[in-house]
């Protein structure tokens, strides 16, 4: 897999900003730490993962577009450029996206963009891009997955079965199935659906994050 096989996967701008804002509530509510949503992210709004173990991604929703970057550090790709961008990566990239690409938060300290993919899709755009012939030859021959763009797969069309995963394998819990995909509709948040997917929390209690993503809840 590679950024050109997420490309043609990615949902809408609309429907990943929602699956977005989703996983960012469902961390919130099973007290997980991957994932954040932030409507006010300067002028425009941004989602974050961040593993722990050095794999991140950001993805910026702005007046222009949507403008994502990724880091896999265990990729070859990261390794092979010595700190400089892998070349392609940005051929064909749209002028209205340069801010992100010398974002400081996205950047190493000489300023270059810290990224082994990036993708992005401007408002009236029909489908997501990506740099022109990136060629990922010089990475390594047993690399299935080169640029770690994979980190993207459960923003993809399997985002309820790619969580329900995710939760078992790294929060050890097992989530009901209806409930996250009442989530992932983003339903208003009820507390039912809280203590649900976690017993502790009440939603009382994520009413802030949950304007902070700009997830709907049920009245107080």
């Amino acid at each position: 897999m590679t950024v050109y096989d997420i490309a043609e996967r990615l949902p809408s701008i609309d429907v990943l900003r929602e699956r977005c804002k989703a996983l960012a509530m469902l961390d919130a509510i099973v007290g997980g730490d991957y994932y954040s949503y932030d409507r006010e992210w300067g002028e425009d709004e941004a989602a974050s993962m961040r593993n722990g173990s050095g794999e991140e991604y950001d993805i910026v929703f702005t007046a222009d577009g949507v403008f994502v970057r990724g880091i896999y550090h265990e990729s070859s790709m990261f390794n092979y450029t010595d700190g400089r961008l892998w070349p392609g990566l940005l051929d064909g990239m749209p002028e209205q996206f340069q801010t992100q690409v010398h974002e400081p938060a996205f950047c190493r300290q000489d300023g270059t963009l810290d990224a082994t993919f990036v993708l992005w899709r401007r408002t009236n755009d029909e489908r997501w891009h990506a740099g022109n012939h990136i060629d990922f030859s010089p990475a390594d021959d047993d690399e299935v997955d080169p640029d770690g763009s994979w980190l993207l797969d459960i923003l993809c069309d399997d985002i309820v079965s790619e969580y329900i995963e995710h939760a078992k394998d790294v929060y050890e819990i097992d989530l009901d199935r209806a409930v996250v995909e009442h989530v992932v509709a983003l339903r208003p948040l009820t507390d039912a659906a809280v203590s649900a997917l976690n017993p502790e929390v009440e939603l009382a209690d994520l009413r802030e994050k949950a304007k902070e993503y700009g997830y709907p809840t049920t009245a107080a």
